[in-house]
């Protein structure tokens, strides 16, 4: 269902700077085709610059990234001297529709950091401390083999230091992520969170909490159950009142069993194992995903998160220091993790923070500059899990397109 897309593993942390990815490492689950020509797309007047008619670079770097082979590639990036968008490919296979930048897609695990900013502005009004334990305020809910929630901080749940296992590495417990047959047998089901950590706490513990770093979506389930538990109010809710509506976030939404995206909106499509043919996964319960990645958003809204939360419109400064306060990945010097953000270097100098996410069948890459003055994401409406060497040229032209976003001046 949701991968961790920018999102990491530990075992297939690939020293090339490619995208942390793991699909390899949570085998075939964790987690070109357009109807316009690449001239067209480029040379198009809705794909131009409002100055002068020429491509913008961030054009010419979306058509690269639809050469690659997804469905459709949308991009906004925004700067102080205004916005500039791009396009490539086709929304919908069925009607040939092109993809626009304003258009929702599922953001997947770009979902984490709404959540952490949500938690630490918790922790900056008193209600609970990152040095918190599980078992504090969800007691009983995490034990299992080598499991004990009252070894296990709220700190180490932001930051997947904590060792529990990923839900999703389980097919019995996420049919939907695992295969075709499972997608549609289940993409209407409902989840609820703790049906999503008890089977998570079927596996074995990854290791003793804060002895290393390993990506798990059940971190976020239930650093979403604890917003609930302090609040007394859904996380949904929470990150409605306390970061959507502040920022005016028009284009992103939290839908709960509602499976639709509303429009404007990408179709998305997902290419399983079975027979390596792209399905349509645009509807689908998002509750399988819960607060590790149901929301739903555009690429303009993004942007304009990313550079509200480092630009110290969402936290006051001790906090946002907590959430940069990073940790290195293992077999990594290009990448760190802090409280539900990458930190990434950047070619020309400096680095950016950032959270891409991958649901079924989209996928995003994002990254605002250390200042918060240039924020830039790309979304795509497809995934692929059988090609992988199709998936890596697409995930490397989505960071190129970051990259050279934000480095140009």
């Amino acid at each position: 269902m949701i991968d961790d897309s920018d999102d990491t593993g530990t075992a297939t942390a690939a020293a090339d700077g490619r995208r942390l990815r793991p699909r390899r490492r949570v085998a075939a689950m964790a987690i070109a085709l357009g109807c316009a020509t690449l001239a067209t797309l480029v040379t198009g007047p809705a794909a131009l610059a409002s100055h002068g008619g020429a491509a913008t670079p961030l054009q010419h770097d979306a058509a690269a990234v639809h050469q690659a082979g997804p469905v459709g590639v949308t991009a906004v990036l925004e700067t102080p001297d205004g916005t500039v968008t791009a396009h490539s490919g086709t929304a919908d296979q069925r009607t040939g529709a092109p993809a626009r930048p304003q258009a929702h897609v599922r953001a997947g695990s770009t979902t984490k950091p709404f959540i952490a900013t949500v938690v630490l502005q918790l922790v900056g009004e008193g209600e609970l401390s990152l040095e918190d334990t599980v078992e504090e305020w969800l007691p009983g809910v995490v034990t299992g083999d080598e499991i004990d929630g009252s070894r296990i901080t709220v700190r180490q749940l932001l930051q997947h230091t904590s060792g529990l296992p990923d839900y999703l590495g389980r097919p019995d417990v996420l049919p939907a992520f695992h295969s075709a047959a499972g997608f549609h047998e289940n993409q209407l089901r409902h989840y609820t969170d703790e049906e999503l950590v008890a089977g998570a706490l079927r596996s074995s513990a990854e290791f003793a909490p804060g002895a290393d770093w390993s990506y798990s979506n059940t971190n976020y389930i239930l650093a979403g159950m604890i917003i609930e538990r302090v609040t007394g109010r859904s996380w949904e809710r929470e990150v409605q009142d306390r970061v959507i509506e502040p920022l005016n976030l028009t284009g992103t939404e939290l839908r709960g069993d509602d499976p639709t995206l509303p429009p404007p909106f990408l179709r998305g499509y997902h290419t399983f194992p079975e027979d390596g043919r792209r399905a349509d996964t645009t509807v689908f319960n998002t509750t399988g995903a819960s607060a590790s990645g149901a929301l739903i958003s555009t690429p303009r809204d993004i942007d304009r998160f990313l550079s509200a939360l480092i630009g110290g419109e969402l936290l006051r400064p001790a906090e946002l220091a907590e959430m940069q306060r990073v940790r290195d990945l293992p077999g990594r010097t290009d990448v760190s993790y802090g409280l539900g953000l990458f930190r990434r270097e950047l070619t020309c100098g400096g680095f950016f923070w950032g959270h891409g996410g991958t649901a079924l069948g989209y996928n995003n890459e994002n990254g605002v500059t250390a200042d918060g003055s240039r924020a830039v994401t790309v979304a795509t409406n497809s995934f692929d899990m059988v090609d992988e060497a199709t998936q890596d040229r697409t995930d490397d032209a989505m960071l190129t397109l970051v990259d050279n976003a934000l480095c140009a001046r």
